[in-house]
């Protein structure tokens, strides 16, 4: 497997979350939320991790201080998730490989999908790949556009979209990986014209198209993993999807019940 870092995006504050912790600590199942995220990346082969602070950012240093591999950068600023990726330059300064990219409020993130989407980056050497899902109910998601022959052309908010393109199912899950020697050339081109004046991490991939570099999505994340948490009452649904994960699992891998010989019958005939 080539080498591969990984940016985790944990700078947001919790606002809607009634909490004044950084987002990323807000607790799911017992633990901080970017645990999981910190675990699946481990498991799905990335061996090294900037992660990317801003809130509160010592109080998530301290959090993460005895995880192995794990580096921090600060986003003083929030000047949007492109922007996130754009502190993480001095960090990767040298740094040639593939770059995967992921929220640090994504508690759902399986490893098998970070495996996979490795291969895939690994077997074609794209600028990017993108991990995509379908979800049967897609509002509030940005839709993910193909021409006749399949191939990605780019990402359309809801916002945005036709009527038509809102019936699209398959949706992006900010979950990227792009090859280290691209990224920053290409994030320098995208810009923050937009009604929040922000650098949209989205942007670039249709930056790398127009510049004729391939940029390909992945259909393989799994629907749970499109489970966001932005309020109380999402945090509560993921909650339960988590929890019903774990009881999955632990019933998989649980030992076969032993061959339990027949009782004898008293109406057995006597030898």
């Amino acid at each position: 497997m080539l080498s591969t870092v990984a940016v985790v995006l944990a700078a947001g504050k919790g606002t809607r979350m009634k909490s004044d912790l950084p987002k990323v600590l807000v607790h799911v199942a017992g633990r901080p939320m970017i645990e999981f995220v910190l675990d699946a990346l481990a498991a799905g082969g990335v061996e090294r991790t900037v992660v990317v602070v801003g809130y509160r950012g010592e109080l998530v240093r301290q959090t993460l201080a005895d995880r192995k591999g794990v580096t921090f950068v600060e986003q003083r600023e929030q000047l949007g998730t492109g922007h996130a990726v754009m502190v993480c330059r001095e960090a990767l300064s040298g740094y040639d490989g593939a770059v995967l990219v992921v929220a640090g409020d994504s508690p759902l993130m399986q490893p098998s999908s970070i495996a996979a989407i490795l291969k895939e980056f690994e077997r074609t050497k794209p600028a990017c790949l993108l991990g995509t899902a379908t979800r049967s109910d897609p509002t509030g998601l940005g839709r993910i556009i193909r021409n006749s022959q399949g191939n990605f052309q780019g990402i359309v908010e809801e916002r945005d979209a036709t009527e038509s393109q809102r019936r699209i199912t398959e949706v992006n899950m900010s979950c990227y990986v792009f090859d280290g020697r691209q990224l920053f050339p290409a994030l320098d081109r995208i810009g923050r014209h937009n009604a929040q004046g922000e650098y949209y991490l989205t942007d670039c991939p249709g930056v790398m198209l127009a510049a004729g570099q391939s940029v390909a999505a992945l259909n393989v994340l799994q629907p749970c993993e499109a489970l966001s948490i932005n309020t109380v009452e999402e945090l509560a649904i993921v909650e339960r999807e988590l929890l019903r994960l774990r009881n999955s699992e632990s019933l998989q891998s649980a030992p076969a019940p032993a061959d339990v010989p027949p009782r004898p019958s008293s109406l057995a005939p006597r030898p």
